[in-house]
């Protein structure tokens, strides 16, 4: 999703991927890099004595690993049921060296692509009705799981909230959410929900926000995500999830460039919300 990060910590990493393979038994294989922020993790597939697989490594200052993006992913493989379509996780294993701490995660090998390389979807998603009713199904399935895991903390929400909407949050329904809802999370025309270090408690609304924001680009879209969840986006509650889903992008912005480039349909769109807001009304299209 992000490009390479300087050359010293592409190697790190690169390094670290080789050590990783070896103590998991895997081959790793030339390119396909996808890195996240900062270098911070690097996926990629690799090979297995019975055919693909995917290897996912995160690393941190030594001292600094552990907590919620850390555990993350292990944790959903604990607690998320099998009914929500997802890459199931095969084996980790965590060490330190030269001042980083690194963990390796082991996947099962998803066949079916992202539906877009970067969070934000810039050309026509093709998507099966049944892709949106598997969509429904599965995030109906993650708000049922009990957990203490936090995707957005309430402190958050109340400081940073008015801070750049201007809307001062009331009460707060929270459910439980994937938490990172966009385009290179999603894989199509079948459904299945990549990336879960973030997931947890979040306010009601929050993921189909996300996705939508992420879909302004393309207002097809956008509009077809407005109409699938307009039984949460067009309430208060929800409302309180979008305004969040809002701020966390424009907060993000100045350091995240494709956060920069979406901006200004962000505050567009958060314009129109608010004069909705303020009349009564539903919320207008994209």
């Amino acid at each position: 999703m992000f490009t390479a990060p300087e050359p010293a910590v592409r190697d790190r990493m690169l390094s670290a991927r080789g050590h990783a393979c070896a103590r998991l038994g895997l081959v790793d294989t030339t390119g396909g890099e996808v890195w996240g922020y900062a270098g911070r993790t690097l996926s990629g597939a690799v090979q297995t004595p019975t055919g693909a697989a995917w290897l996912r490594l995160v690393s941190d200052p030594q001292g600094k690993s552990g907590g919620k993006l850390w555990e993350g992913p292990r944790e959903a493989e604990r607690s998320l049921p099998p009914a929500v379509p997802r890459p199931r996780l095969l084996g980790l294993c965590d060490w330190s060296a030269g001042g980083w701490d690194y963990r390796a995660e082991h996947y099962e090998f998803v066949t079916t692509p992202p539906v877009a390389k970067s969070p934000v979807l810039h050309r026509q998603a093709d998507l099966p009705d049944t892709w949106w009713q598997d969509l429904h199904r599965s995030l109906a399935h993650i708000a049922l799981i009990d957990t203490g895991r936090q995707a957005v903390r309430e402190q958050y929400i109340r400081r940073r909230v008015p801070e750049f909407t201007g809307v001062t949050p009331g009460e707060i329904s929270w459910t439980t959410a994937h938490g990172d809802l966009h385009w290179a999370n999603l894989t199509g025309p079948a459904l299945t929900l990549l990336d879960w270090e973030g997931w947890g408690t979040a306010p009601l609304g929050y993921d189909a926000a996300t996705l939508y924001l992420h879909s302004l680009p393309v207002p097809d879209v956008a509009e077809r995500i407005r109409k699938e969840f307009a039984h949460v986006l067009d309430t208060p509650a929800g409302r309180i999830g979008e305004l969040t889903a809002c701020t966390e992008i424009l907060q993000a912005a100045p350091r995240v460039p494709f956060y920069a480039d979406l901006t200004n349909g962000v505050r567009q769109h958060l314009r129109r919300l608010l004069a909705d807001t303020r009349s009564g009304s539903t919320p207008s299209r994209a």
